[in-house]
């Protein structure tokens, strides 16, 4: 060593703090990528993410090789620099050339490469990874000893490795996954998906059309009474019954009896030859699970029952699709069925509307975890029946009560949630 210049012994230090940033850039870049996005890129046949994913498979054999590499070339730096020292000032400098190494590798061959690479990681880790895949098979020997080595210490510690590398989302983690995909998902498209992983929290019963509010074909109803009630109905799938729900015979689709409407001999008999089977829905179905049925069946309608088996209300296809994309109406001033805006800004909305219902065409928050309709939750709240003009502070939402019939919350008045610090 002697003989060596000292211009060559800084080049050789110089080289060996290059390639210490290099493995320590490189393992910081490589372990910090996106794997959703390296997924991606690897489907999109993307030759660095071929190579990255590879190299991950076996994380223990990356880190094992850039272990190997990093420490070996800092060890080779640090008695290089005790050879300049001695060189340069004898054995009194090695301590001052020890603490200037520490520095330089610091700063140049750990900090700022490593810094780099987390907010560039592909920028590193795929020109990287063509070094690394055939140094690895160079060197497999070695990081095999290396590796057998560090997981028998691990067993004598009784440290036990997870073997499983799933890169399984749960549904929250997936939903700050959304919530923090910003401009690259527009809005009303995370709004979307959001109403969809919150599919399963809600049942069938949250969102049924209640009994008392269905609306249907009465078989003995007069003739002229029922044809009426065909040419004006606003639905195009109504139910048929026997003087009650309890009794129904099944669903009949509108566009199917167009043309028999028009026919003098068009009769009850008729009618009943093109119903459909009546499906029937637990109550407690959650709504994902019933999206599902509903597909698997080829229905768009069912009849909610009770663990009794008794109606309770109807459900559709559209009711759990409104759930998702919202209401299915374009008119501004036609916001929804029971739910009436007012100039002052308040709106005037049924006792009967559910307040899922509220919360989606309204963008409100008022609890759903209790009663399923507005009625319900102003009794609940209360616990009493209450008067016409009682006003009361629902879940920070003012409300006044504006008519009270049959024990039963008919209409009331609502204000925006008021601003709270």
């Amino acid at each position: 060593m002697d003989d060596i210049p000292l211009s060559v012994l800084y080049s050789i230090l110089a080289v060996l703090l290059l390639l210490s940033a290099f493995f320590s850039g490189s393992e910081t870049g490589l372990m910090t990528l996106n794997r959703y996005r390296l997924r991606h890129l690897h489907k999109a046949k993307h030759k660095g993410a071929i190579r990255a994913t590879r190299l991950l498979e076996h994380p223990d054999r990356l880190i094992g090789l850039i272990l190997l590499g990093n420490n070996f070339v800092n060890i080779l730096a640090s008695s290089l620099t005790t050879i300049i020292a001695i060189r340069l000032g004898g054995e009194g400098a090695i301590p001052i050339a020890a603490g200037l190494l520490t520095l330089v590798v610091l700063i140049f061959a750990e900090v700022a490469p490593k810094t780099l690479a987390a907010n560039h990681p592909e920028k590193i880790a795929f020109p990287a990874s063509l070094i690394f895949i055939p140094l690895l098979k160079l060197l497999y020997p070695v990081v095999w000893v290396v590796n057998l080595m560090a997981s028998l210490v691990l067993r004598v510690l009784h440290i036990k490795m997870d073997k499983d590398t799933s890169l399984s989302l749960s549904r929250e983690e997936l939903r700050t996954v959304v919530n923090e995909a910003g401009a690259m998902i527009p809005q009303k498209h995370q709004k979307m998906l959001l109403n969809i992983l919150d599919l399963e929290k809600a049942t069938v019963e949250d969102i049924m059309i209640p009994r008392n509010e269905i609306v249907g074909i009465d078989m003995d109803d007069d003739w002229n009474e029922i044809i009426s009630q065909l040419v004006n109905s606003q639905y195009t799938r109504l139910p048929v019954f026997n003087q009650s729900i309890d009794d129904i015979v099944g669903f009949i689709h509108l566009r199917k009896i167009a043309r028999l409407l028009h026919r003098e001999d068009f009769s009850k008999d008729d009618l009943l030859k093109i119903i459909k089977e009546t499906y029937f829905v637990p109550e407690a179905t959650p709504l994902n699970k019933q999206l599902l049925q509903f597909q698997h069946n080829h229905n768009r309608i069912g009849m909610v029952v009770d663990e009794y088996g008794d109606i309770q209300g109807l459900i559709t296809l559209e009711d759990i699709l409104e759930e998702i994309v919202g209401e299915f109406t374009t008119d501004p001033s036609a916001i929804g069925a029971g739910v009436h805006p007012q100039e002052d800004g308040s709106y005037i909305i049924d006792g009967s509307t559910n307040i899922r219902a509220i919360n989606r065409m309204l963008q409100w928050e008022l609890p759903t975890d209790g009663p399923k309709t507005l009625n319900g939750l102003i009794l609940e709240f209360l616990e009493s029946i209450p008067e016409s003009g009682i006003s009361l502070l629902l879940a920070d939402y003012p409300v006044e009560i504006i008519l009270v019939n049959n024990n039963i919350v008919k209409t009331a008045k609502i204000f925006p949630r008021l601003e709270t610090d």
